[in-house]
């Protein structure tokens, strides 16, 4: 009835490294695309495909980021500031050159990832707690930029408005129009990331987070792969900051201040570090959990707190329940969400044996 690993041997390390290791998993992937593209659009109205809509738009910058925190084991506080130079990128090639999106999504990326070579420099000489001050000050030096260049940003309110994506002459107005726009590049970078960790490259980062002095010792080159390693995170980033511009309709720096640097920082923590899955867990989670306090704050909380005050309560009870899960999650369960599920997925691939 299931399709366990009894029965199925692998004979080549190709088959060994392939994607899906049992037909179960294609026939689940397959599930969850007619779940996804046909099901969802079709039983959901606007406002839960607007949440499906930013949760997929966060999966692209946790990955990014797990690319470089999970497996390369270099801390980046300053994924936001990426985010906006792919942002601003994309709003300005729109709207001072009318570019379509089908090239200010890579633009984007491809600028946030050379920002993010450069400040990935200073990787080779310094890491742990002064790698995340050096992002950090690359977070504040980036947003400094952007309000004080108004050639960049738009003039003195650092907003550049963001013209709807066209697709064959038709402009994506409605959720359900922009939910076909934003998941197909959601898939993409997922599928992009479980290559790219398969990949020499990948077990290459994995080799230097676990010991970069073993790693150079092998005739890895560790300052390459580093810069490697930002480049590609920044991408991500950079892509994920154009479609929250699109989807939003304008760039605002704002929106990429360091509180998003640090949310995404709780995706890849709550999720799992070095886990494509824990990287989608995670961005559902964190997008989620403010929803879930607000509906909860509205419904129970007008007993305990006055209806004035209850927006302020919302955000405090937010910062608190994010920095306490990664406190947990770091003590009970520091491989997050992920290991989780794996427990439940390695608990029903023996039941109902016990060996």
């Amino acid at each position: 009835m299931f399709h366990r690993e009894s029965g199925y041997y692998k004979t080549t390390y190709k088959a060994d490294m392939a994607l899906f290791r049992l037909p179960i998993g294609k026939v689940a992937v397959g599930a969850i695309a007619v779940i996804f593209f046909i099901i969802c659009p079709m039983i959901f109205d606007e406002y839960y495909l607007s949440i499906i809509n930013i949760a997929a738009i966060a999966v692209i910058g946790a990955l990014g980021l797990n690319i470089l925190l999970g497996y390369t084991g270099q801390i980046s506080i300053g994924h936001a500031a990426f985010m906006s130079v792919g942002a601003y990128t994309a709003a300005n090639m729109a709207v001072s050159f009318g570019w379509p999106f089908w090239l200010t999504v890579p633009a984007g990326g491809c600028m946030a990832a050379l920002i993010g070579t450069i400040v990935g420099m200073p990787s080779l000489r310094v890491k742990g707690l002064y790698l995340a001050i050096a992002t950090l000050a690359a977070q504040f030096i980036i947003e400094w930029v952007l309000n004080h260049t108004p050639a960049i940003s738009g003039g003195i309110q650092a907003s550049i408005e963001m013209p709807r994506p066209v697709f064959f002459g038709r402009t994506l107005e409605t959720q359900a129009e922009l939910y076909f726009f934003i998941l197909p590049v959601c898939v993409l970078a997922i599928v992009a990331t479980l290559n790219l960790v398969r990949s020499r490259i990948g077990r290459a980062f994995i080799a230097i987070r676990d010991q970069d002095i073993a790693a150079e010792i092998i005739g890895i080159n560790v300052y390459r792969y580093k810069l490697l390693a930002f480049a590609i995170s920044s991408f991500y980033a950079g892509v994920c900051g154009v479609m929250y511009t699109y989807y939003f309709g304008i760039a605002n720096y704002e929106a990429f201040q360091l509180p998003i640097s640090i949310d995404y920082l709780a995706m890849c923590i709550i999720g799992g570090l070095g886990s494509v899955l824990g990287s989608i867990f995670g961005a559902v989670f964190v997008t989620l959990l403010p929803i879930a306090i607000r509906i909860f704050m509205e419904n129970v909380g007008v007993f305990f707190v006055d209806g004035v005050y209850l927006a302020q309560v919302i955000a405090q009870m937010r910062l608190i329940l994010f920095g306490g899960l990664i406190i947990l999650f770091l003590v009970v369960e520091p491989d997050g969400l992920n290991k989780l599920w794996q427990n439940i997925r390695n608990y029903f691939r023996i039941w109902p044996f016990s060996y």
